[in-house]
């Protein structure tokens, strides 16, 4: 090996051996690293309110009043005035079916009736003539008779031609098809110029002031259920409909649902409810005190509820996840049925930054 080789592998191992003692000067001289800074959180402090203990049942709503309507006569549609879901009023015209044949029939009765009218009239005079000619000595007995049969015959002819006459006129008006009350038309299953009969089903009104709710309880609940409980109405996303109580319970168990019905009557003012809709019926039986988080600190993560906390550590505080348990909203809360206790410091603010263990400052 020569000398110069040599010299140059001496250099470069003092080299590094300097480059290490400037490393660990260097370490020892830098100063520490700044303590964590906490993060300001809303918290709010998990109290007792009152939490109504509730089932959902699906429920249908139901007319008192409802019509199915028919016609009384035979013959064909001329027109239709409404359409599936129009609202009318008590008397209004639905339907015309022809009348032609019945109005010739009335004429034609009209007309018989003014030929009897006229014999009765004529017979009137005759009465009255031969009375005075019996009187004066004139006429016989018989012929005086004679006349008063016939006024009698043509009086009784007349009246019952009159009341022939107004039954055909009262035939005339089963024609038109009315609204029997005030409601919603339902289904319109005919067509102009469809031949009718008593037989075909024309279209339903639905009166929509006095609906009811139809609610099958299961028997489990048979002790609990009773009249007055409230009852509210939802649409499918929850919205409430309608708010009621229960009015009416069945004394008898549905066999085959193994159920029991309850009605609850529904306000006036419930003008988006229909005949025959389904809803969901939500049912108070209880209310008692409960502990509530708002609904903005609950988070789901994989099918379960969680909350962060403020949890004390050391001189401060940090964030701790705790999965719980919580029942249908409340207003803007939920109550909690397992999981956290009526101290505990639910964070409410900033939960998207917030890990196991974050340092955080509670604010009020």
């Amino acid at each position: 090996m020569s000398v110069n080789l040599v010299s140059h592998r001496v250099l470069a191992l003092l080299g590094s051996a300097v480059i290490s003692v400037l490393a660990i000067g260097c370490k020892h001289n830098r100063p520490p690293a700044p303590p964590t800074q906490a993060m300001p959180v809303k918290v709010a402090q998990v109290a007792l309110s009152p939490v109504p203990r509730t089932d959902t049942y699906v429920a249908t709503i139901k007319s008192r009043r409802s019509a199915t309507m028919q016609p009384q006569v035979d013959g064909n549609i001329t027109r239709i005035y409404v359409k599936s879901g129009d609202i009318v009023k008590a008397g209004q015209v639905l339907m015309q079916i022809d009348p032609l044949k019945q109005t010739a029939a009335v004429q034609s009765q009209v007309g018989t009736q003014a030929q009897k009218k006229a014999l009765y009239d004529y017979t009137q005079i005759q009465i009255e003539r031969q009375r005075k000619l019996f009187e004066a000595g004139v006429v016989s007995r018989d012929a005086y008779d004679q006349a008063i049969q016939a006024y009698q015959n043509a009086k009784s002819d007349y009246e019952a031609n009159a009341a022939l006459t107004d039954t055909q006129k009262q035939q005339l008006a089963y024609y038109q098809i009315r609204a029997p009350f005030n409601g919603i038309v339902g289904d319109v299953p005919v067509h102009l110029g469809d031949y009718v009969s008593p037989t075909t089903l024309l279209t339903t009104v639905d009166e929509i002031a006095d609906l009811e709710a139809y609610i099958y309880v299961p028997t489990e609940r048979a002790g609990q259920v009773r009249t007055g409980l409230p009852v509210e109405l939802l649409d499918t996303s929850g919205k409430v409909l309608a708010k009621s109580t229960i009015s009416f319970l069945s004394p008898q168990v549905d066999n085959g649902l193994q159920s029991i019905l309850a009605k609850a009557e529904i306000p006036r003012s419930a003008e988006v409810l229909r005949n025959l809709q389904l809803v969901r019926a939500r049912v108070t039986w209880s209310t008692e005190p409960a502990p509530v988080v708002p609904v903005l600190a609950v988070s789901l993560i994989g099918g379960q509820t969680f909350v962060y906390v403020a949890q004390h550590k050391g001189d401060g505080y940090v964030a701790h996840q705790i999965p719980v348990t919580v029942g249908e909203t409340v207003g803007n809360d939920y109550p909690v049925i397992s999981g956290l206790k009526t101290d505990d410091k639910v964070i409410l603010s900033g939960l998207q930054f917030l890990q196991e263990g974050v340092p955080v400052q509670p604010l009020s």
